[in-house]
């Protein structure tokens, strides 16, 4: 398990086999995630929005934005 402790002026550095798993460099974003019982959570954001390509399928028809803004009309206000 991997430890770091955190400076007077509120930082810590991360241990270079999290840096090296990782593939963290100098300037990446890290991101902080608490739940209700207060379990932070740590994780790169290193990913580039490019990556969520191809995740979902495309329809089989496309749809107008005419289309789409008739169904926020009709459905955004619905529970």
């Amino acid at each position: 398990m991997a430890t770091a402790t955190l400076s007077s002026k509120g930082q810590i550095t991360i241990p270079r086999i999290i840096r090296n798993r990782h593939h963290l460099e100098a300037g990446d974003k890290i991101e902080f995630l608490e739940d209700e019982q207060g379990v932070v959570t740590i994780l790169p954001v290193t990913q580039s929005v490019t990556k969520l390509k191809g995740l979902i399928a495309k329809p089989e028809k496309p749809v107008s934005i005419e289309d789409m803004k008739q169904a926020v009309t009709e459905e955004g206000g619905k529970i």
